[in-house]
């Protein structure tokens, strides 16, 4: 492990710079090819997109962004009991740059094999990057929150790039060219991360906990079993012998999602001899859960109906220059990086006058934040049923509301996962959590499914009902919260075991004292 006493990036080991270049680059690459898939999608043949009904794009988006947070789950396990981190980042990495390069090529089929390589790419690499980054620290090492921070900066710069870069292709140039610079990017993140490998002193280089040679074997057979299948289901598709509805499709695989959370969540609950503190923290815990699956089927709006919305109906142009559809989208990049600061000065504020809320209060007023962003897009989709083009600043001034939501919700949530799931399941805690994510996304994109281009007076509907449903939760959570509170302080098994070994040293003391 690196010295937790050097430093040379930032006062941080030397490896956070090749995790966090890395890091930006990928970003790079996947948030600025996500900006333009639905307007690809939608596009007619002749602007030289794929001319897909609104509902079918949509969807397809939200199976995209759903399973690649649902590829994190095996992608983190093949890390730690096959290949270790750093040959995860890095089979993961080029994995994305060719699905990028596939994307790039203008034919319809091939996008869609481009995006599998991205799903299966990102879900190798987005986990154990950031897993690599905390072991970049001693357990006792100050400076890794900090660390953190500087890692998640690295997010949003990236983010920041991408959003800007493939927008202005895409406009100016042309799609497949913003999609090659997706690949591009993560090019200059591959050799970068290959040249400053070293500096990661070993960390990640074999895995945590390997499989037996016979359990290897048996993985990897698992695994290439799995690729072939899904490049026959990929074949059989395309030749028109299975049928593939994506909007069916995302209903099942949301059901499937979530049918996976909750027994998963039922088995840890109910067959893992929990103590009673334990189980009351993991009802407090599922609260959360919740709100995190409402907060990301809103916020995740932004890449589907908001964009669309951006194209269609908002007034993009400053003088004779057009904006470019994509780039309002780095606006919760930019108000990530202005806003972070004073959300960690204020919960540092607030905790210092011992007034602390409690996390599922946190995110029920993230979640109403959010919600919060959609009455805001309500009154502007009034104006544009009206036949008008709206402002900007209607889309920027949402975008503020979710990102104050998301600062109120996400980092919390993460939190939350990991004070009040017990500490001997904090690992599939975590992976349980983030099906949240993936459950989400999917709701978002069918819900964006609603969003009709030629029927401009259902769009405020659209808008207020994904309010009012959010607030509707958001208040329940806050009620809730007020007797979840006192789930959350109570103390875990190895607290309580802590508390007794102490006490019993303790009593041992005084009667030793007494002797």
């Amino acid at each position: 492990m690196t010295n937790p006493t050097a430093g040379s990036f930032f006062g941080h080991p030397a490896g956070l710079k090749t995790l966090f270049i890395t890091e930006m680059w990928e970003r790079m690459s996947y948030y600025g090819m996500r900006a333009l898939l639905v307007l690809f999608m939608t596009a007619t043949l002749q602007e030289g997109g794929l001319a897909l009904t609104v509902a079918s794009a949509t969807a397809i988006y939200g199976l995209y962004t759903g399973t690649v947070y649902f590829m994190g789950l095996p992608g983190g396990w093949i890390a730690d009991r096959l290949i270790g981190g750093q040959k995860a980042v890095w089979y993961g990495a080029i994995i994305i740059m060719i699905g990028h390069i596939i994307l790039a090529i203008p034919n319809d089929k091939t996008f869609f094999i481009g995006l599998i390589f991205v799903i299966i790419g990102t879900g190798l690499l987005k986990p154990n990057i950031g897993a690599m980054v905390g072991q970049l620290y001693s357990e006792k090492d100050a400076r890794r929150d900090s660390g953190y921070a500087i890692y998640y900066m690295g997010i949003n710069l990236g983010s920041f790039i991408g959003y800007l870069v493939t927008g202005y292709l895409a406009q100016d140039y042309g799609w497949h060219w913003a999609f090659g610079a997706a690949a591009v990017g993560m090019a200059i993140g591959l050799i970068q991360y290959k040249i400053t490998m070293p500096q990661l002193d070993g960390v990640g280089s074999t895995p945590v906990n390997p499989l037996s040679p016979k359990g290897q074997k048996m993985s990897w057979n698992v695994i290439g079993l799995f690729l072939i299948s899904t490049a026959i289901v990929t074949y059989l598709t395309f030749e028109g012998i299975v049928v593939f509805d994506a909007v069916t499709v995302a209903q099942y695989v949301a059901i499937a999602f979530t049918v996976i959370f909750v027994i998963y969540y039922s088995v840890i609950y109910f067959f893992s001899n929990l103590t009673r503190n334990e189980k009351k923290r993991l009802w407090a815990l599922l609260l959360i859960c919740v709100a995190s699956a409402c907060f990301w089927s809103g916020f995740e709006q932004a890449g589907s109906s908001m964009n669309l919305f951006a194209r269609d109906y908002t007034d993009r142009m400053i003088g004779s220059f057009e904006i470019p559809t994509a780039w309002f989208q780095f606006s919760n990049s930019m108000f990530i990086v202005l806003l972070s600061p004073f959300f960690a000065a204020f919960w540092i504020k607030i905790g210092q006058r011992m007034v602390t809320p409690a996390y599922g209060i946190k995110c029920a007023i993230g979640l109403i934040i959010m919600a919060s962003g959609f009455i805001v897009m309500f009154f502007a989709a009034q104006y544009a049923a009206e036949g008008l083009k709206v402002a900007p600043m209607w889309l920027i001034t949402t975008y503020f509301l979710h990102t104050v939501g998301e600062l109120c919700l996400s980092p919390i949530a993460l939190s939350a996962v990991s004070k009040l799931s017990p500490r001997r399941f904090a690992g599939q805690m975590m992976g349980v959590f983030v099906l949240t994510y993936s459950i989400g996304n999917i709701i978002s994109g069918l819900l964006a499914g609603n969003y009709d281009p030629n029927n401009v007076e259902q769009i405020p509907a659209l808008y207020i009902q994904i309010s009012l449903f959010s607030i509707g939760i958001g208040l329940f959570m806050l009620i809730i919260g007020l007797k979840s509170r006192f789930w959350e302080s109570l103390a875990s098994d190895d607290d309580e075991k802590a508390a007794e070994d102490a006490a019993n040293k303790a009593a041992e003391k005084a009667v030793n004292a007494q002797a």
